[in-house]
C-alpha cells in the first residue's frame, strides 16, 4: 500500500490531490500528489518556492457539498430515535418555515421540496439572524413532492430543525452521532489549522483573498461557517472510514442505502445518498453504488456490491473556479479502485 506522496500531477489543472480506496475492508491506496497550496491570487501567480505546501496523506479539505452527507445522516439517527417522523410537515418541528405546509421533512433530503437551488444568503442579507429567515421564509418554484431540484436551501433547513429539535448545535450533533463513533477524529467543521489544509479559492468577491483553513462556500462562511450544505472538513482516510462504516451497515440501513426518490434517471436518491451517477463514478456506478461530491473537488463512493470505496479530495478551485470539470477525474479514480476488487 502506498502511503507516501508522489508528487506527480496527474492533470495540469489541479493543484493536487489525495486518493484512498478500500476493498474489502481493507486500504489498498492512500496517496498524495502535487501542492495543498500553489498560488498567491486567482490569476494563478505562483507563490515562492518556499512558500508552496505539498500535498500530503493526511491533508485536511474543505469537503463543501460533502457536508449534506453528515447532515442527513443526523436526520436518519433522529427518525431512528423517533424524535422526526419523514412523513411529518416540517413547520410542525420548525414554525417559522411559513407558507410551506406541504413540504414534508423527508422532501429536504430528498431534494423535492420545491425551494429554489440557492440565495445569495452572504451578500443580499446582513447578519446570520436575517440569513436564516431568509431561507426559512422564501416560496417555493414548485409544489412539494413534484420536483428534484439539487438545493443548499434544503440541507439549511434540515441543519434548523435538527439544531430545533435536539436543541444543541449541529458541530455538537456530527460529533456525537456520527465522527466520534466510527472514529473519524480530523473530521468536523472549521475553522481548521491552515498549516495541513488544502487552499481553495481566491475570493476577491469577499474580499477574503486565498481561502485556507475556513470554509470555502460563500453562504456557509456567512452562516458562521456551520451550515447543513458546507462547512465540514476531513481527510481522505476519515472518508474512508465512513465508507467503510456503511459497508458494514454501522450507519444507519434502508434509509440510507435504499432509493427513495421518483425513480427518474439521474435523481436516484437515498434520504443521504445520491446513488448510480456513473458521470463521476465510473465503473464503481450501479444501483448498490451510493456517493456524494462536493464543489472544491471532493468525491465519496460507496460501491455496496464490490465492498469498495473510493475517495478523491482534490482543491480544483485553488486558485479559482473556473476550471474544467471534475467529474471525469473523479470516475477515472473510481475506475482505478476496481482494479482492487478483482
Amino acid at each position: 500500500m502506498a502511503t507516501m506522496p508522489s508528487h506527480q500531477h496527474p492533470f495540469d489543472w489541479v493543484p493536487g490531490h489525495v486518493r484512498l480506496g478500500r476493498a474489502r475492508g481493507q486500504v489498498v491506496l492512500h496517496e498524495a500528489s502535487g501542492h495543498a497550496l500553489l498560488y498567491a491570487d486567482r490569476a494563478r501567480t505562483l507563490l515562492p518556492e518556499a512558500d508552496r505546501v505539498l500535498m500530503a496523506p493526511d491533508t485536511k479539505f474543505d469537503v463543501a457539498s460533502i457536508t449534506k452527507v453528515f447532515t442527513s445522516l443526523l436526520l436518519v439517527s433522529a427518525v431512528e430515535r423517533g424524535e422526526v417522523d419523514l412523513d411529518s410537515p416540517v413547520a410542525e418541528y420548525l414554525p417559522d418555515f411559513i407558507d410551506k405546509p406541504d413540504v414534508l421533512v423527508r422532501h429536504l433530503a430528498l431534494h423535492t421540496s420545491g425551494m429554489s437551488w440557492w440565495l445569495p444568503l452572504w451578500s443580499d442579507w446582513p447578519d446570520v439572524a436575517a440569513r436564516r429567515r431568509a431561507v426559512l421564509e422564501c416560496d417555493l418554484e414548485a409544489p412539494a413532492g413534484t420536483r428534484y431540484t439539487y438545493s443548499d436551501l434544503n440541507l439549511i433547513a434540515l441543519h434548523l430543525l435538527l439544531e430545533r429539535i435536539a436543541g444543541r448545535p449541529l458541530q455538537d450533533l456530527v460529533r456525537q452521532y456520527i465522527t466520534e463513533p466510527i472514529g473519524m477524529v480530523d473530521t468536523g467543521f472549521g475553522p481548521v489549522d491552515p498549516a495541513n489544509c488544502a487552499a481553495t479559492e481566491d475570493e476577491v468577491d469577499t474580499g477574503r483573498g486565498i481561502v485556507r483553513g475556513e470554509v470555502h462556500d460563500e453562504n456557509a462562511w456567512s452562516l458562521g461557517g456551520v451550515s447543513g450544505h458546507a462547512g465540514i472538513f476531513s481527510t481522505a482516510h476519515d472518508l474512508g472510514l465512513l465508507g467503510q462504516a456503511v459497508l458494514d451497515g454501522h450507519v444507519g440501513g434502508d434509509l440510507v442505502t435504499s432509493d427513495l426518490s421518483s425513480g427518474q434517471p439521474g435523481e436516484q436518491h437515498s434520504l443521504v445518498f445520491e446513488i448510480d451517477r456513473p458521470r463521476w463514478m465510473g465503473r464503481l456506478s450501479s444501483p448498490e453504488s451510493l456517493g456524494h461530491t462536493g464543489f472544491t473537488g471532493t468525491s465519496l463512493v460507496i460501491d455496496r456490491r464490490r465492498e469498495a470505496v473510493a475517495v478523491l479530495l482534490t482543491n480544483r478551485v485553488h486558485p479559482t473556479r473556473e476550471t474544467p470539470p471534475i467529474y471525469p477525474l473523479q470516475a477515472k479514480f473510481a475506475d482505478e479502485v476496481v482494479a482492487f476488487t478483482r
